[in-house]
């Protein structure tokens, strides 16, 4: 994950409210490496499931890349930002969103950003992703947490120059692998274009626990889709 830029807008501050297990992990409970946001979200699922705040096998996770053709994604409250409304232009980013049968609100886990965390999604969408127009709209590739726990890998050549020299320092573990031995992957989750979005809607809530690389949703779905997950 990498800055891209900056654009302009203006944003303001809101508060939430979680349950009492998840206000005890603050931001610093996870493991957290700059600029590797799909580990650093790999690592932060692996952890819910452990402390029993999520299930344990993470059916209730889904991680969600964001990102779009030009690799130009406006997100806003991000504290990489040097400016007051928190505006980064990103690559692309990951997050993750906890849906939470017999709960009022899912929640978005985001440890890049200076929201609350973590933060209801019905917070976070309109303060964090705001409307924006070509080519700056965002895609969402929605995976599956089981799927992307087993599947997901990442030799982090993408963080490297042509001359082999580190963009970014990489996590001081070593790269994830896969469970079939698959070294890296992580392209087939960041590509995504806007005619990977399924025009029929019931195919993507049924591709995104069967797709091994998920389903790509719209900015204008994306909510809906969440409200409709286990319905």
């Amino acid at each position: 994950m990498a800055m891209v830029d900056d654009v302009a807008s203006e944003s303001e501050g809101t508060s939430s409210s979680v349950l009492p297990s998840e206000r005890l992990l603050g931001v610093s409970s996870f493991p957290h490496t700059p600029c590797y946001c799909e580990e650093n979200v790999y690592l932060l699922c692996k952890k819910l499931c452990k402390v029993g705040v999520a299930d344990p096998v993470g059916a209730d996770l889904f991680v969600v890349f964001i990102s779009n053709e030009k690799k130009m994604v406006p997100l806003w409250h991000q504290k990489a930002s040097k400016r007051s409304d928190g505006l980064v232009l990103w690559d692309y980013h990951v997050i993750c969103i906890q849906k939470r049968r017999g709960e009022a609100f899912d929640l978005v886990w985001d440890l890049d950003s200076d929201l609350p965390f973590p933060s209801p999604l019905t917070v976070y969408f309109p303060e964090a992703i705001k409307p924006v127009s070509s080519p700056y709209s965002r895609l969402f590739r929605v995976v599956h947490a089981p799927r992307f726990l087993r599947c997901f890998a990442s030799d982090r050549s993408h963080m490297r120059d042509g001359l082999g020299n580190w963009l970014a320092l990489p996590p001081t573990y070593k790269p994830i692998t896969s469970e079939d031995g698959t070294t890296n992957n992580l392209d087939k989750y960041i590509q995504m274009r806007a005619t990977d979005v399924s025009a029929n809607a019931q195919d993507s809530l049924h591709g995104v626990f069967s797709n091994e690389y998920g389903v790509v949703v719209s900015e204008a779905m994306l909510e809906w889709f969440f409200a409709q997950i286990y319905q």
